[in-house]
């Protein structure tokens, strides 16, 4: 049996406008997802499909594809997905299911679904490198997006990555000196990324906006001081207030916090980053919000 491991990831900078080129930066987490898998030569053309959450069992189907269809399934929406994804690798791979074999195949997300630190980037990442194709290109075809998650998780590292005009990424090092006053607060909610994007896209951008979240990417990636990284996060959530037109996290749940609130990723759910302040935990505990991570406890 092999195994092979993708971290998951947290979008820094840019959100909405990484679809329109905007110079993304995204770090990975220790967290991520573990995919193993085993062939067997019996001339069945069976896949065996196990998808835990944390070491539970979450999904299981049984897949002919000689023919593409459900044999078994306790999820039968989620294994639609699983089976439209494989059947795109098989069209994408000169190596997998080609030889009516049997195939084993189990996932393990680490963290929890509702994080939204990539389980479906490091799905699309694991299936790639198993079967020796483009993850970038089998992402787009069975689920869309920039693709900046992809960089992350394929390269394991931290990305500076632009989508338009083509996907372009580059390995870089962020490692803030400030990094262990950084902490991440879940808001207890998985965001659907696509009502904010439907919203995003329904409004008219220059390339003078989009610009100016490049150059506040550049900028905070050579942030040395926590001062100004603050500055720049506030101006930069701020940026996208006023373009969305509705209000920011810090300004519907953190009103009176000392310090800036950063959304990463779909406005309104998964994590928003902040720094440490005297009283942080009783804070955020106080209104609800008990998982709070520092950096070192998530960012790999």
């Amino acid at each position: 049996m092999g195994e092979i491991f993708s971290p998951g990831k947290l979008m820094l900078t840019s959100e909405y406008f990484a679809m329109d080129g905007a110079l993304v930066l995204a770090v990975p987490t220790k967290l991520g997802q573990e995919f193993s898998f085993k062939e067997k030569n019996d001339e069945k053309s069976l896949i065996f499909w196990e998808a835990y959450h944390q070491n539970k069992l979450w999904l299981k189907a049984v897949i002919d594809y000689q023919n593409w269809q459900i044999l078994e399934t306790n999820i039968p929406s989620s294994a639609e997905f699983i089976l439209k994804t494989l059947k795109n690798v098989q069209s994408l791979s000169t190596i997998k299911f080609k030889n009516n074999f049997t195939y084993h195949l189990k996932t393990n997300l680490q963290f929890p679904a509702d994080y939204g630190l990539g389980s479906s980037s490091t799905l699309m990442t694991n299936l790639a490198e198993w079967a020796q194709i483009d993850p970038f290109y089998l992402n787009k075809i069975s689920l869309g997006g920039s693709g900046y998650d992809i960089a992350v998780a394929k390269e394991k590292s931290a990305v500076l990555f632009q989508s338009v005009p083509e996907v372009k990424y580059e390995k870089v090092n962020f490692d803030p000196p400030f990094k262990n006053e950084l902490i991440f607060i879940h808001l207890n909610q998985k965001q659907d990324s696509r009502e904010g994007i439907n919203l995003y896209k329904s409004k008219t951008k220059s390339q003078k906006l989009v610009d100016e979240f490049s150059d506040l990417t550049r900028n905070i990636l050579l942030c040395s001081e926590l001062e100004n990284f603050s500055e720049l996060m506030l101006i930069h959530e701020q940026r996208i207030s006023n373009f969305l037109e509705i209000p920011t996290v810090k300004e519907r749940l953190f009103a009176d916090c000392p310090i800036f609130i950063k959304s990463l990723g779909a406005w309104g759910g998964d994590f928003v980053m902040s720094s440490k302040f005297e009283g942080f935990k009783d804070y955020f505990w106080g209104k609800g919000f008990h998982t709070i991570f520092e950096y070192s406890d998530l960012i790999d």
